[in-house]
């Protein structure tokens, strides 16, 4: 086979799919981020490249927090502040489009730890939010992480707390159900619009005769097939077939 030529190569589509851990719900009023994870797509398709840290936030974890997370104090005393992070995150994060649940949520603690740190922010033009796309896929419906899971048939029991890598995990399996499913792409669309249908030449059908052969019927099933026309009323069609045939009519 031939390969195609003349067709444009397009950049791939990169994606990070990412979740975030934090001490509270507010980042305005100093809560701040204690676990990052994020999973890297390219063209709607995981890669296997993912970045994933635990964050000591300088500050207590609020109990409600703890409660979802079960990241303790004690635990995140030992992992490194964000200001430690802050260039390897951002350089994973790069140019790509970001996707996230409640996006608002986890882009605003994100903007607020790399505003500490001096780094440029991110900006919300490269937001995707799952949750605005669920809304407007499924209305009237609970679209958390863990209902779109189950409403896709996505195996969410490894999830006992919250955790920001298994979540970015989950949610890029959501997000590509949410667009249309694996199949509804795969990398061919540039291939759809470019090339033009190939037409085959067929060869001409040999013509049908006016009237095909019947089929040979033995006696037996020539009058279990009387009897049955026979119980169709007056004139049924098939008498007149049947004439036809009597009358010399088969092959």
């Amino acid at each position: 086979m031939r390969p195609l030529t003349g067709i444009p190569a397009l950049p791939a589509l990169r994606e990070i799919v990412f979740d975030t851990e934090t001490t509270g719900i507010d980042h305005a009023t100093g809560d701040r981020v204690v676990e990052f994870g994020g999973i890297e797509l390219l063209n709607h398709i995981p890669t296997g490249r993912h970045f994933h840290r635990y964050i000591n936030p300088e500050r207590p974890v609020e109990k409600g927090a703890f409660e979802v997370h079960g990241l303790s104090d004690a635990f995140l005393a030992g992992q490194p502040p964000f200001r430690a992070i802050a260039d390897e995150l951002r350089e994973f994060l790069g140019d790509a489009q970001l996707v996230a649940h409640n996006a608002q949520f986890d882009f605003g603690f994100l903007n607020a730890e790399f505003a500490r740190t001096g780094h440029q922010l991110l900006s919300a033009e490269r937001v995707v939010d799952t949750l605005v796309l669920a809304r407007r896929k499924h209305p009237n419906a609970s679209n958390s992480l863990d209902a779109l899971c189950s409403r896709y048939g996505i195996d969410s029991s490894r999830r006992v707390k919250h955790g920001a890598l298994l979540d970015s995990e989950l949610l890029a399996d959501v997000y590509i159900e949410l667009l249309g499913g694996r199949q509804t792409d795969l990398g061919l669309a540039v291939i759809r619009e470019t090339v033009r249908p190939i037409l085959v030449a067929r060869s001409p059908a040999a013509p049908r005769s006016e009237r095909p052969d019947r089929i040979r019927l033995q006696a037996q099933e020539r009058e279990a097939h009387a009897a049955f026309v026979a119980t169709l009323g007056s004139a049924p069609l098939w008498s007149r077939y049947l004439g036809e045939a009597e009358s010399g009519g088969s092959a």
